[in-house]
């Protein structure tokens, strides 16, 4: 089975939440294991809040800048991405490292890259803007309303 869909939203802090249900409606009806589904979900919701924090100057007219999601159910994999029309950032080689109990900010790429099975960190060459995208191995329960072909 392949699902795919791409959503442009606001980068309001609303728009999180939104990405993060849509997410997981489409796995629980496409049957994916409940446990991979929420990995996948904190993954998303990390990526759209950096997007939101982190993504760009609001537009000419006050309005915050947009960014975009985009999900590819296929086959054995699930791979997001979102990508921000902000600065971009210097991609790190590694970003599992140590972050305090009580930090507020610095754990989202963390938990990104603990969730995932393969996540990759960048740039948009000439656009600017930072690009997070990762991928997990899917799990099916035993009886999905929709069967993977």
């Amino acid at each position: 089975m392949s699902i795919w869909w791409s959503l442009h939203l606001r980068r309001d802090a609303a728009s999180v939440p939104l990405a993060r249900r849509l997410l997981m409606g489409t796995m629980e009806t496409a049957g994916v294991d409940s446990d991979v589904s929420y990995d996948l979900s904190v993954a998303l919701s990390e990526a759209c809040a950096n997007a939101v924090e982190h993504g760009g100057a609001t537009a000419p007219d006050g309005a915050p800048q947009a960014y975009r999601v985009t999900a590819y159910l296929d086959g054995e994999r699930c791979h997001i991405e979102v990508a921000d029309s902000g600065p971009g950032f210097t991609p790190p080689r590694r970003v599992a490292r140590p972050v305090a109990s009580d930090a507020e900010h610095g754990r989202g790429l963390c938990l990104i890259e603990q969730l995932a099975d393969h996540v990759q960190f960048g740039s948009q060459p000439g656009r600017g803007g930072a690009v997070v995208s990762f991928e997990k191995i899917l799990k099916w329960k035993k009886d999905p309303a929709l069967m993977p072909v």
